[in-house]
């Protein structure tokens, strides 16, 4: 509930003491020195706080002339309203001023001297604080290129002159409804931030107590530990039913236990050993902070969505399609092992490759081939590799002198033919990146029944790429399953142009939300979310990459 104190406040403070310059020319004297020295020393301290804003905002005032620009009383309650809950989205209040605005607001309630300089610090200090929840809202507070220098998903709050159109929605008092439009317009990141809420209801109602290790409890079973196994199960809704003091490992237990294991991605056996107690022992907070982390990636890349795309969650280990926002199909997935991370990019689908060849990635052949040659002078013919040198041409490979490799630059290729048992499978999804990394078919069927499945090294290797071409080819009559089946068993190395590219995005989930409303966790198998933790815990800063569009700040590195 909304702080009646402030309601109060808003109401009857600036039903008294209007904000029209006409009424109070000294609060827009006070604005506009502000301003100049902002404009000057590029620094503003405000009420225990600084204004981070050097270009929107003093662009936004002199656009106005210095006029306040909270002169709607229903635009200041929203926006408070608003910081309150702020914790909902995973972000902190404290980096908007929300106390700093309290604390003014209870200054000038308890003053009887003239308040215009704090009416106009109150002014400033709101325009700062929505500018910077925009800013987070539509690209994060985190900057991904700070964590990944090979990050290509760049975002922007878009132009000057969008940006200050906001001050539309403060004139008309739609704070509210403009948040709403910042926010990713996204099934993934509601979903993300209804479990968020939920999880914050569970800490504070008091989170759960660790059940203590001990032999694997089995179905029918008595154990001591089973009443505290309810009570946590009870926690998080994974146990639809009520506490009891009984000690019997039930069929209804073992329900919510499978629910528990799949939400966690292990393996669903229904029996509560070490891994599974474990991870319910983990604290409420860190299922917090995660969610927050994966709210704060959401933010990255969630903005302007295509209509169609197909998302890979390396750490959820799927594939899945997306059509007008909602999940259409999806598949399991291989991705790059932790010392050969699959990167995180977004690319455009152009084509497909049926009966692929396979030419070996250099880190592949320095690091695996070449020293696997030295132990198996038969390495090549097992592979069916031949060695090419790099315009294709074939190269005698007795005449190469293998012990110099892999001390020295290898000066060939080596290329595995298409065929049965091919390092791609029967079909590859290609799409222009700089890591040689695409989405394919794959020999190796049986990991797919692992439920962490990091492989490969980098490839995304999918379960049903039959059906993923299907979808992709979008044309019953002519590509069918039956007639991609019929193509691929030509043993023809083809290549299929799809009839448009679509959007792939290689992405890296730790939190989710699957589609009958059930709230996933995953091993953070590359050790990611401890960087964006530690982020959002930080103090306010801008990115030190543009933020606006390049249009309208050519040249500059940043927008404040």
């Amino acid at each position: 509930m909304f702080n009646r104190t402030i309601i109060i406040f808003i109401v009857t403070f600036y039903s008294q003491l209007s904000f029209a310059t006409s009424d109070n020319p000294q609060v827009r004297a006070y604005i506009q020195t502000a301003i100049d020295e902002l404009d000057t020393s590029k620094v503003l301290p405000l009420q225990n706080a600084y204004i981070a804003s050097e270009i929107v905002l003093p662009a936004l005032y002199k656009q106005r002339d210095y006029e306040p620009v909270w002169q709607n009383v229903r635009s200041i309650h929203q926006l408070l309203e608003i910081l309150e809950e702020i914790d909902a989205d995973g972000l902190n209040s404290s980096d908007y001023h929300y106390q700093e605005l309290l604390d003014l607001q209870n200054a000038m309630w308890e003053s009887d001297e003239d308040n215009s300089g704090l009416l106009a610090e109150y002014d400033l200090l709101l325009t700062d604080s929505l500018i910077r929840l925009g800013y987070h809202l539509l690209v994060g507070k985190v900057d991904p290129v700070e964590l990944d220098s090979h990050w290509n998903m760049e975002n922007t709050v878009g132009s000057l002159k969008m940006v200050l159109n906001l001050a539309n929605a403060i004139d008309t008092g739609d704070i509210e409804a403009l948040v709403n439009k910042l926010r990713p317009r996204s099934r993934i990141y509601t979903n993300l931030r209804s479990a968020l809420v939920r999880y914050l209801s569970i800490a504070a109602a008091g989170g759960w107590k660790p059940i203590a290790l001990g032999p694997t409890i089995r179905p029918g079973m008595t154990d001591p530990r089973v009443i505290d196994l309810r009570k946590r199960l009870i926690a998080t809704a994974d146990y639809p039913g009520e506490d009891s003091p009984t000690l019997l490992y039930d069929s209804e237990l073992v329900e919510a236990v499978s629910l528990f294991q799949y939400r966690h991605g292990l393996t669903v056996d229904g029996l509560v050993g070490k891994r599974t107690i474990q991870l319910m022992n983990i604290p409420v907070q860190e299922k917090i902070e995660k969610l927050k982390v994966n709210l704060e990636r959401a933010r990255w890349v969630l903005h302007d969505l295509p209509e169609e795309f197909v998302l890979a969650d390396i750490a959820g280990f799927n594939v899945r399609y997306y059509r007008r926002g909602k999940e259409i199909w999806s598949t399991r997935a291989q991705v790059g092992q932790p010392f050969r991370k699959t990167p995180i990019f977004r690319s455009r689908i152009r084509y497909l490759v049926m009966n692929p060849t396979w030419t070996v990635p250099p880190t592949i052949l320095e690091e695996d081939i070449l020293p696997e040659l030295h132990q198996d002078p038969d390495y090549l013919q097992k592979k069916r590799l031949r060695v090419l040198d790099f315009d294709g041409n074939p190269v005698d490979e007795s005449e190469i002198d293998w012990s110099l490799y892999p001390d020295q630059k290898f000066p060939y290729m080596l290329r595995q033919d298409s065929g049965p048992g091919g390092a791609l499978g029967r079909i590859k999804f290609m799409f222009p990146n700089k890591y040689a990394v695409y989405l394919h078919d794959t020999p190796h069927r049986s990991l797919f029944r692992n439920n962490e499945r990091a492989f490969s090294s980098g490839c995304i290797r999918i379960e049903e790429p039959y059906d993923l071409a299907e979808i992709l080819l979008n044309d019953p009559s002519t590509w069918n399953k039956n007639s991609i089946l019929e193509a691929i068993d030509s043993l023809e190395n083809r290549t299929v142009p799809l009839p448009k590219a679509i959007t792939v995005i290689l992405f890296y989930w730790t939190a989710g939300v699957d589609e009958n409303g059930q709230i996933l966790f995953r091993r953070d198998i590359y050790q990611r979310d401890a960087g964006i933790a530690k982020g959002l815990s930080t103090q306010f800063r801008f990115r030190k990459q543009p933020i606006l569009d390049d249009d309208m700040q050519a040249g500059t590195k940043a927008l404040e």
